[in-house]
């Protein structure tokens, strides 16, 4: 865990300001673990420095209501009235944690937008990692790489990995491989996919299609609080398929590949078939006209398919509200061109910049 000392940041020209982070925390189960959580946040509302020497500082931090099984609203409720930089944000009804989450994003006013579990398995110390990896590297999304096994059983880990690699692979789902819930957003990226977002879109998916360099940053993920799991076998499966469902149209192209190599296999049956017939009488009655019938007839339904397949995927991703683009400011006038570090003088108690 890298920890990061409370500072003054200052300039020549008077105080450099800090990079503001908000914090959206989705809560379905979190009557447990919150508090615990919101004390480990409450010291990096005061300006700190990052281990790369970059100001920052959090200036709120939302918790997002899913209405789950257990009494987190009268938790959150008295967090709110405990810790002056908590706000609440109430959901009509359990919509899931991307929904909770892009909740959170929409309504959250900072600079920078980081995304955590309520379950305390990921460091609030470990932010100015993300943040140091943003800046260094110009990425608008920063996500938590994890250099243990999460804490899950192997069989939960071992799924979590095939099915990313699967989604990467197979369904155009980009870099899949590296999507956990522990995340920095440029907040006018977050914000942005929090407007367009359609129903069941999957968070991650949506942020790919307008988000400009992705990377990773290196943390250490710690045991889940004292609360059950909240995701089941079943709601896990429904959580990949809704990432392939939303991770583009390769899917459907992959129909119509189906229906070329049908009818190519078709092709060739027959032209085999039929030197076979000439030169020999191996081959049963019926049994080729048959064959031959059926692959180039499945070929062509699969084929048929993929092309309408094709048609719905293009009206697929404006139900999802897939952007042809995204209008946004010069980044170096955001707080991507603020990669001013600062300089911590101890004896001084604060920070000043090199000049």
């Amino acid at each position: 865990m890298i920890k990061s000392s409370t500072v003054r940041h200052e300039t020549e020209s008077g105080d450099q300001k800090p990079h503001e982070i908000s914090i959206v925390v989705p809560v379905y189960q979190g009557e447990r673990t919150l508090a615990a959580l919101m004390a480990e946040i409450a010291p990096l509302t005061s300006v700190q420095v990052s281990p790369a020497g970059y100001p920052w500082v959090v200036k709120e931090t939302l918790l997002v209501f899913d209405n789950g099984p257990d009494d987190s609203a009268a938790v959150i409720r008295d967090l709110t009235v405990e810790h002056p930089f908590v706000r609440a944000v109430w959901l009509s009804k359990n919509s899931g944690q991307h929904a909770a989450t892009l909740a959170g994003m929409a309504s959250a006013g900072s600079e920078w937008i980081v995304t955590l579990d309520e379950d305390g398995q990921h460091d609030p110390a470990d932010i100015p990692v993300l943040l140091d990896t943003a800046l260094t590297e110009q990425a608008s999304v920063v996500y938590a790489k994890p250099v243990n096994p999460p804490p899950h059983g192997w069989l939960r880990n071992t799924a979590s990995v095939g099915a990313k690699i699967v989604l990467s692979r197979l369904a155009g789902g980009g870099n899949a491989s590296s999507f956990q819930s522990f995340r920095l957003i440029l907040g006018s990226v977050a914000r942005s996919v929090a407007a367009y977002s359609g129903s069941g879109v999957y968070l991650d998916i949506a942020m790919s299609w307008i988000a400009g360099k992705v990377s990773t940053a290196p943390v250490t993920l710690r045991a889940e609080g004292d609360r059950p799991s909240g995701y089941s076998a079943r709601r896990l499966f429904g959580h990949f398929w809704r990432m392939v469902l939303t991770s583009g149209t390769r899917g459907l192209r992959i129909v119509s590949f189906l229906g070329v190599l049908f009818a190519v296999v078709g092709i060739f049956v027959a032209v085999y078939i039929l030197l076979a017939r000439l030169t020999t009488s191996t081959v049963p009655d019926g049994w080729a006209s048959t064959i031959v019938v059926v692959l180039l007839g499945t070929g062509a339904i699969l084929f048929s398919l993929g092309v309408i397949a094709e048609y719905i995927g293009i009206n697929v991703n404006m139900a999802m509200g897939k952007p042809p683009y995204l209008i946004t400011t010069d980044p170096a006038l955001g707080p991507l061109g603020r990669a001013h570090r600062a300089v911590a003088t101890e004896s001084l108690g604060h920070v000043r910049l090199p000049e």
